[in-house]
């Protein structure tokens, strides 16, 4: 691999190449996100037989935001293609099948480490750190492509831990070059927060709660923001310029504009102009 944002091109579903197990595998409850309710294990009815969904053009406007919110980081053809072989879950025996649901989250949670792991190397001021995040990347790279049975066995929280600890160096290190007052907001409850045109730069935003927050405006150049949950978060006109560990689900759980400036690593969500 090498260190630049291309590399996250490989981190993002790849729908033509996986047996639609987000559609399976995956529980929901119905819900403002969901129009109905599924078990794990349930295909979705809206799953048709080629493992495409019969109502993607319109999921938003048919009661499935949440879909419209989900990545997998590339793990779906990860399981299907490398894991399985590419061999469907539909033509194999019923075991065949319940062990790659099981496995899926596994390696979608790996693959979101990999994201994390990718996008610091791409940050300068984390250098003195590097050579460790490539290792750890690599690492992390090699237990994506253990066998079925390594995966189900494999204790992806105690490897995200040591993961974490090596992102939280890489943030101190890239938020300390960000000019002005760095926020502490790890974890913070700003649900419903009314932040128009907060300063954030540099500011640790790390797990913190932001949904239905008003950030119109706001300044969040350098912020780190993994695992923060943007729901239904107003972002219109904020900078986010230089923000990391920032991800595509997060962003399209938020709103925004055409105003709203982004960090190379996501897109601008189609629904934000959309729905406007």
């Amino acid at each position: 691999m090498q260190d630049h944002p291309g590399d996250l091109i490989d981190l993002h579903g790849d729908c033509a190449n996986c047996f639609g197990l987000c559609c399976v595998a995956l529980p929901f409850t119905a819900s403002a996100d969901f129009a109905l309710d599924k078990d794990a294990g349930t295909p979705c009815r809206n799953l048709q037989d080629d493992h495409r969904c019969g109502i993607h053009a319109r999921l938003r406007q048919s009661g499935f935001s949440g879909c419209t919110v989900y990545d997998c980081f590339g793990a779906g053809q990860k399981v299907s293609q490398v894991t399985f072989a590419g061999k469907d879950w539909r033509a194999a025996s019923r075991e065949h099948a319940r062990r790659m649901f099981d496995i899926f989250p596994a390696v979608r949670q790996l693959h979101e480490l990999l994201w994390y792991l990718t996008e610091a190397l791409t940050l300068p001021a984390a250098r003195p750190v590097h050579a460790e995040l490539r290792e750890l990347r690599d690492e992390t790279d090699a237990l994506t492509r253990r066998t079925a049975e390594e995966l189900a066995s494999l204790d992806v929280a105690a490897h995200r831990q040591k993961v974490n600890v090596l992102l939280l160096r890489t943030s101190e290190l890239a938020r300390a070059g960000v000019r002005g007052r760095k926020k502490e907001r790890r974890g913070a409850d700003l649900m419903g927060a009314r932040l128009r045109g907060a300063d954030l730069r540099g500011a640790n935003l790390r797990g913190a709660y932001l949904i239905a927050a008003d950030l119109t405006g706001a300044d969040l150049r350098g912020a780190d923001l993994i695992g923060a949950d943007l729901r239904d978060t107003d972002l219109t006109d904020a900078d986010l310029t230089g923000a990391f560990f920032l991800t595509q689900p997060q962003l399209n759980a938020a709103r925004g504009s055409a105003g709203t400036r982004l960090p190379a690593s996501v897109g601008r969500p189609v629904h934000w102009t959309a729905e406007r």
